[in-house]
Formats: C-alpha cells, structure tokens, sequence
C-alpha cells in the first residue's frame, strides 16, 4: 500500500509540472511583446491574451503538488516534509490568484514562497533516496535556492548579478530545475522506491 501512495505522489508531481512546463511555453509564444530574457513568468498573468490560462495552469501545479505532498505523507509519515509540500503550494496557489499587478503586492510573497519551498522540496526528497538520483535531487533543488538568492539581489537593486541572462533567465533558473526535476523523480516514484516508507 506505501508503495501505491508512492506512485500517487509521483504521478502528481509529474503531472503538475509537465502540464506547467507545457502551458509556460505556449504562452510564451501567445503573449505579444514577451521576452524569456527580460520579462517575469508572472507577467504571463498581468497580459490580456494569456492571463485566464496561466492563473489556471499555475494554480494547478499548487494543486498537483499539495496532493503529491499529501502521499509522500501517507507514505513515509514525514510531516515536516508534508509541510514544506503544503508551504510550497500555498504559494503557487496564492501566486495565480493575486497577480503580480495586484496593488497588495502579495503576488512577490507568494511566488517566493513557491520559489523556497518546492526547491526545498527537492532536496528533502533527495535526501531519501540514494546515488545519483540523491544527488540530481540535491543539485535541482540547491540551483534554484542559488538563483533565488541571486533574484533578490536584482530584484532588490542592490546588485546586478543577472549577467546575459537577465531577470528571466535567472527566475527560469529557479523554476525550471526543480520542474524537471518533478517530472524526471515523478516517473521514478512509480516503482515506488522511496526510502522511509512506514511499514504495512
């Protein structure tokens, strides 16, 4: 039965991040005007043509990732994992529904919360599996902790250490490891190996 919660867990990671990677590239190329090099991701929600679709596909992976983190649970009785699941979550789900736009600027707090967490995620998950694939586990999740301490220096203004990547080449740098890393460790978990797992 822990084995099944495994899979579950890694069909909704791979699920959730697939369908984003997916979407995130076709409104791309939908929005007028927008730069992979200078513009934010959430700025796919602040533009008309794309906005409807990005809140949806963002919201879902926050979706998506709660669920996976609700098995991992189920599975291993980590709550401190399940945690950083849930805070990982919230953020994404709290990032669709307030756009960057919104004058609260509750937008940046989530997405940063989403940005920490689900990396974080990565490397908790790493730590209970074993060889390469703790290491690829660790390596995603500590790239996108790196490039998120690099974003807040350009965000904050203080120094520009974005190079020939710009603002969203470093944000993609965040994002984009651990979303593969979601797909590749999802397709794993379907044998259900995971270390941890309460007996029964």
């Amino acid at each position: 039965m822990n084995h099944q919660y495994q899979k579950y867990a890694g069909a909704f990671l791979a699920i959730g991040a697939a369908q984003f990677l997916i979407m995130l590239m076709l409104l791309e190329s939908v929005a007028p005007g927008y730069s992979m090099h200078d513009n934010a991701i959430s700025d796919l929600g602040t533009i008309p043509e794309t906005e409807t679709w990005f809140t949806i596909t963002l919201f879902a992976i926050g979706v998506t990732n709660l669920l996976a983190g609700w098995f991992f649970l189920k599975s291993t009785g980590d709550k401190a994992l399940f945690i950083v699941f849930l805070l990982g979550s919230v953020g994404a789900m709290g990032a669709a529904l307030i756009p960057l736009d919104n004058p609260s600027d509750m937008h940046g707090l989530f997405a940063l919360m989403a940005f920490l967490f689900m990396n974080v995620e990565a490397v908790l998950v790493g730590l209970k599996l074993s060889g390469a694939l703790k290491a690829i586990s660790i390596l995603a999740g500590l790239t996108g902790l790196v490039f998120m301490v690099m974003m807040i220096f350009v965000d904050g203004g203080s120094i520009d250490v974005s190079g020939s990547i710009g603002h969203g080449g470093v944000e993609r740098m965040i994002a984009y490891p651990v979303l593969i890393w979601m797909v590749f460790i999802g397709g794993y978990l379907q044998a259900g190996n995971l270390r941890g797992a309460k007996g029964g």
